[in-house]
């Protein structure tokens, strides 16, 4: 196995014995280890606080930027659509992951299976109610101020 799928992997168990969930990641550029995470939902009761989002965090405040263009995720698991959303918006060009969202959902973890079907689905029919608010015209624009003041 590969050093850094080693080194989720790893992670993924360590956090599974401290009360987590199995998932590690470790984000690398230039076969070097930028940043690590591990799933902190069970530490700081926070939904985002996934593996891969910590591992992003961290690599975003210790470079000082957004952009991860030129990086690889390694995880644990295959990333959910919060995490793989994420590595989208920050440009990150590779993914490798260990075991499946169907290897999750075998042991009871079944929402991002129930996600990445949802997704799919027309938002009429999604199982979370969406409705759009358009803006009064005597409102601004914060869409227009954007793009005027960019």
């Amino acid at each position: 196995m590969d050093t850094f799928m080693e080194r989720a992997v790893e992670l993924a168990i360590d956090n599974v014995k401290e009360g987590g969930q199995p998932f590690g990641a470790v984000l690398v550029k230039d076969d070097q280890i930028i940043a690590e995470g591990v799933n902190e939902l069970h530490k700081k009761h926070d939904v985002s606080g996934h593996a891969e989002l910590i591992a992003i965090r961290r690599a975003q405040a210790k470079l000082d930027r957004s952009e991860l263009a030129g990086y690889t995720m390694y995880a644990s698991g295959e990333p959910c659509p919060m995490c793989l959303t994420a590595m989208y918006f920050a440009g990150i060009d590779k993914v490798f992951y260990c075991q499946s969202i169907e290897d999750a959902f075998g042991v009871g973890l079944t929402k991002s299976q129930f996600i990445y079907k949802e997704l799919k689905v027309d938002k009429a029919d999604r199982s979370i109610e969406m409705k759009q608010m358009p803006l009064q015209e005597s409102q601004v624009n914060p869409l227009l101020l954007w793009q005027t003041n960019k």
